[in-house]
């Protein structure tokens, strides 16, 4: 058995010595491994802060030629409000974001649409190919960047299957007693879905909705904006040249609500200084680079999926530097310490990121 004075001894040692290293570690981030917290970057944080559940499609239909539609039944689904979106995480491990396009009073359930676009990053050929009554998938959220605030008066624009996140608008104003009106646009009446539905909601056939066709009767007039009430909130939701005709008849000092199908066009920045502080790296990421490529270059196992600032995969905790946000998804308080890297950039020449 050994002594009582060398186990004493032994075990003193121990101590002091682990409290050497934490000395070490706070003293140095790079030796020997990071002194920072639990690191929140990535899919790990992400996962923390959004929930995902298991959902099953029990029904599946084409409201229009080119559309999908599908509900989606789970258990304790959390509650929405119109204008909120999931997150759609697709058999191939994708993921895309799809309005919540059905009755935030239906607990059980949430309703997606889609338009199957041939030549798109193949997130809705997907939808049409492997989602189908009975298959079982992932989703997270939901969460609302596009809120319906409280008015006495809505003006709603939709063009295609921008007419998702407004049809939940459209049914909440009916209900509050607001006044509304609904110019929905798009190419055909086939492609255009829910007009239906929208026809059995009240006030649509008293010529508070506005339909117009391309193919009927061309591009749509906007003069009926310049001049609204103030307290009148404009929505918009389509293509980005709807979003930007609308944005435009409202004049000076007014601004649509939007919801964007896709990132806004990229806006040139200068090259700087990028360091991957848990990592000891040290790169250049060129004015014609996103972060998230050039991150990729040395760690390939970064997540990412959307590269359009949608979903948040892939962000990351921001140390050092200000942050040129270019997302669609971050809150203020996020944006204090993290962005999303397949988008955003640096003000400045040096960016320090917890990789």
């Amino acid at each position: 058995m050994p002594r009582p004075l060398t186990v004493v001894l032994v075990a003193g040692g121990a101590l002091l010595a682990r409290r050497a290293l934490r000395r070490r570690i706070g003293a140095s981030p790079l030796w020997p491994m990071p002194a920072l917290e639990q690191p929140i970057s990535g899919r790990r944080r992400e996962a923390r802060r959004t929930a995902s559940h298991r959902v099953l499609v029990t029904e599946r239909t084409e409201p229009a030629e080119g559309v999908v539609r599908l509900r989606l039944e789970g258990a304790d689904l959390p509650p929405w409000e119109p204008g909120a979106h999931i997150d759609v995480v697709l058999p191939s491990g994708a993921v895309r974001q799809y309005s919540l396009c059905g009755d935030p009073g239906d607990g059980g359930a949430y309703t997606i649409a889609t338009r199957v676009l041939e030549d798109g990053r193949g997130g809705s050929r997907e939808v049409r190919e492997q989602l189908h009554e009975g298959t079982e998938i992932e989703i997270r959220g939901p969460r609302n960047r596009f809120p319906l605030v409280a008015a006495p008066s809505y003006v709603f624009v939709a063009g295609g299957i921008g007419i998702t996140p407004v049809l939940p608008m459209v049914r909440a104003a009916e209900r509050a007693g607001a006044h509304w009106r609904l110019l929905y646009c798009g190419r055909s009446r086939a492609s255009m879905p829910f007009l239906d539905e929208l026809e059995r909601t009240a006030g649509g056939a008293g010529g508070r909705v506005t339909v117009v066709a391309e193919d009927e009767s061309g591009r749509p007039g906007l003069a009926f904006l310049d001049g609204l009430p103030a307290e009148t909130a404009v929505y918009c939701c389509g293509p980005e040249s709807l979003m930007d005709a609308v944005a435009g008849a409202l004049g000076e000092g007014r601004a649509p609500h939007l919801e964007r199908f896709t990132a806004p066009a990229a806006v040139p920045g200068g090259a700087f200084a990028l360091e991957l502080r848990r990592s000891g790296r040290v790169l250049t990421v060129p004015a014609d680079r996103s972060v998230l490529s050039v991150v990729r270059d040395e760690l390939p196992n970064v997540s990412y999926s959307c590269t359009q600032g949608f979903c948040g995969t892939c962000r990351q905790r921001v140390l050092q530097g200000e942050v040129d946000h270019r997302d669609g998804l971050l809150t203020d308080a996020e944006r204090e310490d993290s962005m999303l890297i397949c988008v955003s950039r640096c003000r400045g020449d040096r960016l320090v990121l917890d990789l």
